[in-house]
Order: C-alpha cells, then sequence, then structure tokens
C-alpha cells in the first residue's frame, strides 16, 4: 500500500470509531477485509489511528471541527461512556470525520497534505475549497485543547501535577516506548541484548529497573524472538517493573498478587525467588497465565476468592488495583476520553474497598503493597492516607510516584505495614 492508501484506510477506520466501533474491533475488520494489506501495512494504519485517538481534540481542532458542532461521540467506548469534547471554534461547518481528523494528524506533524490528498489510486479525493479554507488560516488553538487534555480534569491534574502538568500532558500525546522485562532468573541482560541484535532488535538499558531493554528499533520482530518464546523475556512496561523492585525481601517469601490481571507483576514476583499466588476477580483475565508461567520457569498457582482465606499467612500482599489508568493514556488512549467524574468516584470507592479486602488477609507480619498506573492523588496518596485514617493499626511505609517523562508510564506504589 502507498502512503496515501494507508491514510484512506485510516480515514474510513476513524469513521467507524466515530460511530461507535472500539477501537480494536474496527481495525480488526478492516484487517481482515484488506487480505492484501502485508504487516507493515497493518501496523502503519494502527499507528495512523491510534496517534489521532491520542491527540483527538487537537486533531479535531486543527482538522477544522467546529466548536458548536454536535455534540461527539468518544470513540471506541460504550455508548452509556460516550462523551461530548469541545474543541476550539473554526470556520462553521465542520462535521467530524476521519478525514478531518487525519487532516488535522497530518497539519501537526508538518507533512505535505496536498502530496498525500492526491485523488491517486486508493488514496484520500484532493483537497476540498472548504478544506483549503481551513488550512490557509493560522489555528487559533486553547492550551487544553494542544495538550489533548480533557477540560473538567484539568484543574484536578494541575494540581496533582504541579509543574510537571505540561509536560506530562504532552507526553502523553505520543507513543508509548516498549520495554520487556528480562527474566534474569533464566538469562543476563547482556546475552538476551546481543541475541536480539542478530534478529535486528535493538534494546537498550533503561535507569528505571536493572531487569528493563528499551526496545528502540524492530520491536515488531520480538513476537518471534526464542527469548520470548521460552520465557526469558516479557513485554513489560519500565516502571511497571520498578515498582515490583521496591518490593524488598522478596527470596522465598510468600506473596499474594491480589489483583494478578494477565499476570505480568506476578511472574517479576517470581522471578526475584517469590513463592507467587495469583488472584483477581475476574478469573478468566489470568488464563494464559499458567503458559507464561511454565515458560518462564516458575509456579504461580491461581486462587479463587473462596480460597483466600485458607491460603495465608502471606508475607506480602500486592493490589494493582482497577484505576483510572491516566498513567497509561499513551497504550489506551480511548480511556482518557472515557472518563467521567461519575466513574472516576466509583474507582476510588473500589480501590477503598480492595485496600480493606487485603487488609483482612494480612497477617501480623504482612506488607500491603499498593500500585495504581494512574496521575490522580484521589485515586493514589489520598487513598493510602484514607486507609491509614481508617485503620490505626497500621502505619505507612515506603512509596514513589512515577510519570511518562520518567520513560515508562505513570504508577504510583505505597507500602503499608502493621503499627
Amino acid at each position: 500500500m502507498t502512503p496515501s492508501a494507508r491514510l484512506q484506510a485510516a480515514i474510513e477506520t476513524l469513521d467507524q470509531i466515530i460511530g461507535g466501533a472500539p477501537a480494536e474491533k474496527a481495525l480488526t475488520a478492516w484487517a481482515r477485509g484488506s487480505r492484501f494489506a502485508g504487516s507493515g501495512d497493518r501496523a502503519a494504519v494502527r499507528d495512523h489511528v491510534f496517534d489521532v485517538l491520542r491527540m483527538w481534540r487537537s486533531c479535531a481542532a486543527h482538522g477544522g471541527i467546529a466548536a458548536d458542532a454536535a455534540p461527539v461521540q468518544m470513540p471506541g467506548v460504550a455508548e452509556t461512556e460516550m462523551r461530548s469534547i469541545t474543541t476550539t471554534e473554526t470556520p462553521p461547518g465542520g462535521t467530524l470525520s476521519g478525514r478531518a481528523l487525519i487532516l488535522g494528524l497530518l497539519r501537526q506533524s508538518g507533512d505535505d497534505v496536498d502530496a498525500l490528498f492526491n485523488g491517486q489510486g486508493h488514496g484520500p479525493a484532493t483537497l476540498t475549497m472548504a478544506e483549503r479554507g481551513v488550512l490557509a488560516q493560522a489555528p487559533d488553538i486553547a492550551p487544553l485543547v494542544a495538550l489533548d487534555c480533557p477540560d473538567w480534569l484539568a484543574p484536578t491534574l494541575r494540581a496533582d501535577l504541579g509543574e510537571d502538568f505540561s509536560p506530562v500532558m504532552e507526553a502523553l500525546r505520543s507513543r508509548a516506548p516498549v520495554f520487556i522485562r528480562v527474566n534474569t532468573a533464566r538469562a543476563a541482560a547482556a546475552d538476551v541484548r546481543a541475541e536480539l541484535a542478530q534478529q535486528g532488535i535493538t534494546a537498550q538499558p533503561h535507569p528505571l529497573s536493572p531487569t528493563a531493554l528499551h526496545v528502540t528499533d524492530g520491536a515488531r520482530r520480538l513476537r518471534a524472538s526464542a527469548a520470548l518464546a521460552d520465557g526469558r523475556i516479557e513485554m513489560q512496561d519500565a516502571a511497571s517493573q520498578a515498582v515490583v523492585d521496591m518490593i524488598e525481601g522478596l527470596q522465598g517469601a510468600r506473596v499474594l498478587d491480589f489483583c494478578a490481571g494477565g499476570g505480568g507483576k506476578a511472574l517479576a514476583l517470581a522471578a526475584k525467588g517469590a513463592q507467587v499466588f495469583a488472584h483477581d476477580a475476574n478469573p478468566a483475565r489470568m488464563a494464559d497465565l499458567p503458559a507464561r508461567a511454565a515458560r518462564a520457569g516458575v509456579s504461580v498457582p491461581v486462587l479463587s476468592t473462596a480460597d483466600l482465606p485458607q491460603a495465608g499467612p502471606f508475607d506480602v500482599i500486592v493490589a494493582d488495583v482497577p484505576c483510572s489508568g491516566s498513567g497509561s493514556w499513551r497504550r489506551a488512549p480511548t480511556a482518557k476520553w472515557a472518563l467521567t467524574p461519575e466513574r472516576l468516584a466509583e474507582l476510588v470507592e473500589i480501590q477503598a474497598g480492595i485496600l480493606d479486602q487485603i487488609a483482612a488477609l494480612a497477617g501480623p507480619k504482612t506488607r500491603l503493597v499498593y500500585i495504581t498506573c494512574t496521575l490522580l492523588a484521589c485515586e493514589n496518596a489520598d487513598q493510602i492516607a484514607a486507609f491509614l485514617a481508617r485503620n490505626p493499626g497500621w502505619r505507612p511505609g515506603a512509596t514513589r510516584r512515577l510519570t511518562p517523562c520518567d520513560g515508562g508510564d505513570g504508577f504510583f506504589t505505597a507500602q503499608v505495614h502493621r503499627a
């Protein structure tokens, strides 16, 4: 496919998303209907679509979408979560479309729009007079639109991030870096780097964690690598690895990963010599964990909720709780636009409930490790302060907050101990 044809495919996919289709479903449908597209084509179309999803507001504004246009369904979320977005004022009559969004994307990146919208082959039709009129005007973009920040959440983010607000929001507009975790129980990082280099994959050490490698070239070759197949590496964000590194005394410790999800942290804990047990409120999320654990050369028994009272005592209970995910909006950009005040309040309540649940499972010497991938204090430090106020028999321990400006996703972790 030509670069123009890839843009047209992204336009058509975005139109499906605007119509309410989840992003992944729309991309899968396009790929299945476009058997002629190679892996490079599919990757390029996906990149275009996700670039727009990360920068939805600014792409719309640069593409000429009027501020007083009809409310817009947010991309790729359930109908009950649909919200409106606002953009800066532009020439009247603009309507949201995949074409306008891609124009806005190209305008921000400085690409030659005329060369790409040339009406040739399977590419986009040539620019209309109205579109040329939009492109001829110097854009007047409001600061929050330029940062692709939801208006309602901006005051909270400003208060919680302080001087980091603008740099963090800017970082969330770009693609997330690719990281792998080296299973140092089975391989040395230097040996893994050398092997990957022979396969055209360039990976560099990262300061966030001694087990983290930043893949700077050839990331799409990782899926076919022997190191991934035999459990010497796992895909895991560097900040996610860093919060595990903070947990001391893991060798031989009995550890419960209470909100295990796919099991990335459970495997990282096991690689440090812990005896790890995994639990999740939705056991289906852990479906791949036994196979991944076997590849990594560890055993991670899965516990049901009914099993938990008899499975202890645990030395450490880790809870990577459900959260707004604001620290990982680069990876899941639709979550930024789907979040509402009501959903945030619901998440805060869920987090408090989980903290109380794991405290009830704790023995006299158990450490609780609370983890989120959010930037919001109401889900982080405020949540721990509220737990300690409810539970005077506990005392605070080590905490750490990471933002995308540190290189990985945004994460928060706090440990609490029996007083």
